[in-house]
């Protein structure tokens, strides 16, 4: 079944045997972040899901972008919510990358920094995890309405380390899939059941590191309450292969990577990724 087939009824996240394979930022160790040819990488290399991250221009364009700025990137010392979209359009979003050996070969390519509405049309049966910067009420609005008009709820899910964000996102009655935020992860680590029976998370997907200071975010405990919950878990971002294989046999439910062509070397060998194999012949 097709991500268009499943439009009006269950997500993507809900839908889809895991674990799945997340390209975080695209394939963005063989090209530009956050770029359409880092997204169609990833794809080519077997990600199920592109990872990218938003930020609304003066002008009320989103812009796939990691960074508020585009200086790392691009070398232009600009916020984006200072800009318009015409002036981020100009901008060279593959001067910033280096490859392995120390070369620039992105730099004055024409690599552009991407919309977020021009993603969602260009990869129309592709589910994408949406990192939702800090963003006020009424740019929230617009990215909801983006997603609609993309017809892409089923296949769009939205995250953010905000509270607040997410509050907002189901509040303006968002119905793909949401993530928790870290509030909702500390609570998740901390909380008694009891606790987690009264005051249900409002999210489908816990996205975290391995480690949080002393903590141990690989503990069975903390897998077997996802389960309970029915929360998936997926940590971030992992380029070792040893250490995705090691989280998939602990029973991660996504691994979110950098390097999808390593991680995708390990979803070909390990016992638990045979629904992926599936996806990926």
């Amino acid at each position: 079944m097709s991500l268009s087939d499943m439009k009006g009824s269950m997500h993507f996240w809900h839908s889809t045997g895991g674990p799945l394979l997340y390209a975080h930022r695209g394939a963005s160790r063989e090209c530009p972040e956050n770029t359409l040819p880092a997204f169609e990488r990833a794809l080519e290399l077997g990600a199920d899901v592109i990872e990218l991250d938003v930020h609304p221009t003066r002008d009320g364009v989103f812009v796939v972008s990691h960074d508020a700025t585009a200086a790392r990137v691009a070398g232009v010392a600009r916020a984006l919510s200072d800009a318009s979209w015409a002036e981020v359009s100009g901008w060279d979003a593959g001067a910033g990358f280096v490859d392995p050996h120390g070369a620039r070969p992105f730099a004055g390519a024409g690599v552009r920094f991407a919309r977020f509405d021009e993603v969602l049309a260009r990869f129309q049966d592709v589910a994408v995890n949406v990192d939702v910067k800090d963003a006020r009420p009424r740019d929230l609005e617009r990215l909801l309405a983006i997603v609609r008009e993309a017809k892409a709820e089923s296949r769009v899910l939205l995250t953010s380390f905000s509270y607040r964000v997410l509050s907002r996102l189901r509040t303006l009655g968002y119905s793909g899939a949401i993530g928790l935020s870290q509030l909702d992860v500390v609570r998740l680590v901390f909380s008694p059941g009891l606790f987690d029976r009264l005051f249900p998370y409002g999210g489908v997907r816990a996205q975290i590191p391995t480690r949080s200071g002393p903590v141990d975010l690989t503990a069975p405990r903390l897998f077997a309450k996802c389960k309970r919950l029915a929360i998936g878990v997926d940590y971030w971002v992992v380029n070792e292969p040893e250490i995705a294989a090691a989280l998939l046999e602990h029973g991660a439910d996504g691994i979110i990577t950098d390097d999808p062509r390593a991680i995708a070397e390990v979803f070909r060998s390990s016992p638990r990724t045979a629904a992926w194999r599936a996806r990926h012949p």
